[in-house]
C-alpha cells in the first residue's frame, strides 16, 4: 500500500491491515526453509544494485527536506544513501544470507531417569514492529534479519527518510516475490502520521513483539504506551576509561580518538572520556590537540582545564548523547571513581578500558553495567556486523531476553521439546 493508498483509509485500518498480513505470512515463515529465505535475501540485494541511482534519486529528495527544515549534520549524516552505504546493504544480505539459520536449532538435551528426552528448540518469535529514525538502512538489516529468522516484520521508519524506505521497501517487495514468500513478509507501514505508532505498538493480538530505534523521547514514549512486550534500543552514551597502568600513550589515545571520531553519528560513539590522574598531563595535551584539529569541541573538567586550553564541562555534559563533534573530557583518582561514573551517568550500552592490568581489566568487565564492555578496544566496535552478526536489528540496552547488538539469535525464542516413548506419569 503506498502513501496515497493509505491515507484513502483511516490509519487505524492501514496499520491493522498490515499487521493482519504479517500474522499470516509468520505462519508460513515459521516452516520456510533457509534455501527460500536465502533466496529472497539474494535478490532484495540485486534489486538494491540494480536500482542504485533510483535509491539515490529519493534519498536527495529526502536529503533536500531535511535540509530545508534544519536537521542537524549528525542526522543527516545518518539519512544518507551513499554508494558505500548501498554496497553495506547488499553486502549484510549476503552475510546474513550465509549465516546458519537458527530456527529449529536444538539445546540442552538431556534424557531423564524415565527415558524422556527433554531439550530447546529455537522458533521464531512471530510479528516483530520496528520504529526507527533516520537511516534508512534500518529497514534492509530490520527485513534481512526478521525474514532470516523466521517472522514477517512490519516497519514504520521516520517520515525524514519516507522516500529513501519506500523505494528501499519496493526492492524489499521483490525478493520476496522472487522466493515465492507472502507479500505480508515484510512491510513498511505507508503514512507518515504520527498516530500509525500508537496503532501498531498497541496490536497486540496481532504483533508479538516492537523494536523502537531512536531518540530518548520516541523510546520513552513507546515504552509507556505499548500494549505489547519491548525491546529498546536506547541511546549510546559511552565511555573509554584510560587507566593509569595503561603502558602506550599511543595506543591509548588510538583508541580514544577513533572511538569518538570514527563516526560521530552511530550509537557507539565515545561521549565521555575518563583520564586517570595519572595518565592526565602525559596524555591530554596531544589527544586534545589531535581531536580540535579534527573539529571536535571538546569541554573539560576543573583539572582538564588545568592541563590544556579546553570548554568548561558541566554536569549536564556528564549525560548528554551529542552524536556529533563534541566530547567531555574528566580526569578520576582511580578506577573506583571511572566505574562508578559510568554505572551513574552512562546508558549502559557500550564502555571501554585501556589498561595492561588483568586486575584492572577484569574489575571493568565485572562491575561495569552494560550491554558491551571493551578492553583495549574503542566502543564503536559495538556494531553487529564487527560481532559476526551479519547485522543488526538495534543494539539492546535492556537485560532481558537479548542484550547488546541484537543479530539472528536475538529475534528467536525457544520452546521446549518433550520427546518420549508412551511413558506416563505416575
Amino acid at each position: 500500500m503506498n502513501q496515497g493508498q493509505a491515507e484513502s483509509v483511516s490509519v487505524e485500518e492501514h496499520v491493522y491491515a498490515l499487521c493482519q498480513a504479517a500474522r499470516e505470512a509468520s505462519q508460513v515463515l515459521r516452516s520456510t526453509p533457509a534455501h527460500d529465505k536465502n533466496k529472497a535475501l539474494l535478490a532484495m540485494a540485486e534489486a538494491l544494485d540494480s536500482r542504485r541511482e533510483a535509491l539515490k534519486q529519493a534519498n536527495q529528495l529526502d536529503l533536500d527536506l531535511a535540509r530545508a527544515q534544519g536537521l542537524d549534520k549528525a542526522l543527516i549524516d545518518r539519512l544518507a544513501l551513499t554508494d558505500e552505504r548501498i554496497d553495506g546493504m547488499i553486502k549484510g544480505l549476503s552475510t546474513v544470507a550465509s549465516l546458519a539459520d537458527p530456527v529449529g536449532a536444538l539445546d540442552q538435551v538431556r534424557e531423564q531417569a524415565n527415558g524422556l528426552r527433554i531439550g530447546k528448540r529455537r522458533t521464531p518469535i512471530g510479528v516483530i514492529g520496528i520504529i526507527y529514525e533516520s537511516r534508512p538502512n534500518v529497514t534492509i538489516d530490520a527485513a534481512a534479519l526478521c525474514l532470516k529468522a523466521g517472522n514477517a516484520a512490519v516497519l514504520r521508519g521516520g517520515s525524514e527518510a519516507r522516500h529513501s524506505n519506500a523505494a528501499i521497501a519496493g526492492c524489499v517487495k521483490d525478493g520476496l516475490a522472487v522466493a515465492g514468500l507472502p507479500d505480508g513478509s515484510v512491510s513498511v507501514i505507508g503514512t507518515t502520521d504520527r498516530a500509525a505508532v500508537g496503532a501498531l505498538i498497541t496490536a497486540s493480538k496481532l504483533v508479538d513483539l516492537i523494536i523502537p530505534r531512536g531518540g530518548k523521547s520516541l523510546i520513552t514514549r513507546i515504552s509507556n504506551e505499548a500494549t505489547i512486550p519491548v525491546l529498546k534500543h536506547l541511546e549510546g552514551l559511552c565511555h573509554v576509561y584510560i587507566d593509569a597502568q595503561a603502558q602506550s600513550d599511543a595506543m591509548a589515545m588510538d583508541i580514544a580518538f577513533n572511538a569518538k571520531c570514527y563516526r560521530y553519528g552511530i550509537c557507539g560513539a565515545m561521549e565521555t572520556l575518563l583520564v586517570h590522574r595519572d595518565r592526565a598531563a602525559a596524555i591530554l595535551p596531544a589527544l586534545v590537540s589531535r581531536l580540535v584539529e579534527h573539529g571536535v569541541e571538546v569541554r573539560g573538567c576543573d583539572t582538564v582545564q588545568s592541563l590544556v586550553a579546553v570548554h568548561p564541562a558541566t554536569v549536564d555534559d556528564w549525560s548528554t548523547e551529542y552524536l556529533g563533534p563534541v566530547l567531555a573530557v574528566r580526569v578520576v583518582n582511580d578506577l573506583d571513581e571511572a566505574i562508578a561514573h559510568i554505572n551513574h551517568y552512562g546508558s549502559h550500552h557500550s564502555d571501554a578500558i585501556v589498561t595492561d592490568s588483568l586486575t584492572a581489566s577484569e574489575r571493568f568487565m565485572a562491575e561495569v553495567d552494560s550491554s558491551s564492555v571493551m578492553v583495549n578496544a574503542p566502543t564503536c566496535f559495538a556494531d553487529g556486523g564487527e560481532y559476526g552478526l551479519g547485522a543488526e536489528i538495534g543494539i539492546s540496552t535492556d537485560k532481558l531476553h537479548a542484550r547488546g547488538p541484537v543479530g539472528l539469535e536475538g529475534l528467536t525464542t525457544q520452546k521446549y521439546i518433550v520427546i518420549g516413548q508412551g511413558q506416563c506419569r505416575g
